[in-house]
């Protein structure tokens, strides 16, 4: 082999690696430009933001929010189902595990005793925008998150309402441990 036919040889072999290596980028590049082959983004499986004023405006006989300040809230309408609904979402409430102290559990409705750990609720008048047997995951602000069917998977709750605690770690001092050196 000769010099002048190594040359264009290296070169072509140098061009080659540069394509490989640069294949990647460009292909991501397209894909985010043209939005081929991107999931929407939506991870959860209720209804983002449903339209439902904060619990400090819900037309209840007493007011919730002393009752549940500061926690998560899952918050169920108790019509038909209510034994049904409020043992569903007991057994949530459990399988939350080390969780479970961070969310309370708001029945609104129904004439049954209530489970352990529920704090009942009943309308002062049925609002518009409710729909039978809705749940409801409310943040410690009062604000509703999510919104999910009657039908809704308990599986499917628990997987938002366990992301939705992981995002949103509690503090060490609303947990009852001290602050260093305090």
């Amino acid at each position: 082999m000769t010099m002048s036919h190594a040359t264009p040889y290296g070169r072509l072999k140098l061009a080659a690696l540069l394509l490989f290596l640069s294949l990647p980028v460009l292909v991501a590049t397209v894909m985010a430009l043209w939005r081929i082959g991107i999931p929407e983004g939506r991870t959860a499986h209720g209804e983002l933001a449903p339209g439902v004023p904060e619990l400090a405006e819900w037309p209840l006989t007493t007011s919730m929010a002393p009752a549940v300040s500061g926690d998560w809230v899952l918050a169920f309408d108790c019509g038909e189902r209510c034994k049904e609904l409020s043992d569903q979402w007991w057994r949530l409430h459990r399988a939350l595990g080390s969780d479970a102290p961070r969310v309370s559990r708001l029945r609104v409705g129904g004439v049954d005793d209530a489970l352990p750990g529920a704090v009942v609720g009943q309308w002062a008048e049925r609002p518009a925008w409710l729909e039978p047997g809705r749940l409801w995951v409310i943040d410690p602000r009062g604000q509703v998150v999510l919104g999910y069917e009657p039908e809704a998977d308990p599986y499917a709750v628990k997987a938002d309402l366990g992301r939705l605690l992981r995002m949103n770690p509690e503090a060490p001092w609303q947990a009852g441990q001290e602050l260093a050196g305090h």
